[in-house]
């Protein structure tokens, strides 16, 4: 009597392993990870200069892992080799790009609006009023000036320096009479002698044909040159006008001339 054959249960049918996909499925993993690593490093340095790319590309990661987490479907070794290639070549281009960006250059300074546009130094707690002690002689020419341009005069120039003259500053007031003005920065205990009036007034008038002559200081004028100031008709602004003129609290020096111009 011969015993029954057994019967072997057939094996479940499946997927077939395949010795040369699974190998280029590692070797083309192998190349999108050393290329993952060089774009790495060129992204670190780019992150390093401009960190506001780190925050811009971890939430493109986010999105990425979160777009992944949502499809159903697997996706077969040859298109996550694919899709893998493009989004490295995206972030390599990326990084270039930020590479070759120039640094943004520095806001440049606005121009003045015109040549006495500018402000003035001032004084430390006196509005309006420029500290006339801190500035040269050169700026203090400038900034008489600008209170001429201030207050409606034209042809505002300042033409102090060698060979003037005397002359510091011309200008037109606002009634057309040609002003002539000489600028004196001394201190308190220096004041403007009858020589430097002397000086201005064998000028004024006859060289640069003056309807109204100033002299304005930051200091104080001596007797005699009051004096002499008074017969030529020259107008002598000391530290007190020049204060109150800057402020406003009294009208342009040349109104006050021009009665002396014309006598």
């Amino acid at each position: 009597m011969t015993p029954p054959e057994r019967r072997t249960r057939p094996l479940p049918r499946g997927r077939r392993f395949d010795l040369r996909a699974t190998a280029m499925f590692f070797a083309l993993l192998a190349t999108a990870l050393i290329a993952a690593g060089f774009a790495v490093r060129a992204l670190a340095g780019a992150v390093q200069r401009r960190p506001a790319w780190g925050v811009v590309l971890l939430c493109v990661a986010v999105a990425a892992v979160l777009a992944h987490g949502r499809r159903r479907r697997r996706l077969s070794a040859a298109r996550v080799a694919r899709r893998a290639g493009e989004a490295l070549e995206q972030a390599t281009a990326t990084a270039l790009d930020a590479l070759d960006t120039p640094e943004p250059a520095p806001p440049s300074a606005p121009a003045p609006a015109g040549r006495y546009g500018g402000e003035t130094p001032r004084a430390a707690g006196t509005a309006g009023v420029p500290d006339y002690d801190a500035l040269s002689p050169e700026e203090f020419e400038e900034a008489i000036a600008a209170l001429c341009v201030r207050d409606g005069c034209t042809d505002v120039r300042v033409v102090g320096g060698a060979g003037d003259l005397g002359a510091d500053v011309v200008a037109l007031s606002p009634e057309g009479r040609r002003l002539v003005i000489q600028c004196k920065r001394y201190g308190d205990d220096h004041k403007v002698g009858s020589q430097d009036l002397q000086r201005f007034g064998g000028t004024c008038f006859t060289v640069h044909g003056a309807d109204v002559a100033l002299v304005v200081t930051t200091g104080d004028f001596t007797a005699p040159a009051e004096e002499y100031a008074e017969q030529c008709g020259i107008t002598c602004v000391d530290r007190g006008g020049l204060l109150a003129w800057s402020t406003g609290a009294a009208p342009g020096p040349w109104a006050a001339g021009a009665d002396g111009a014309d006598a």
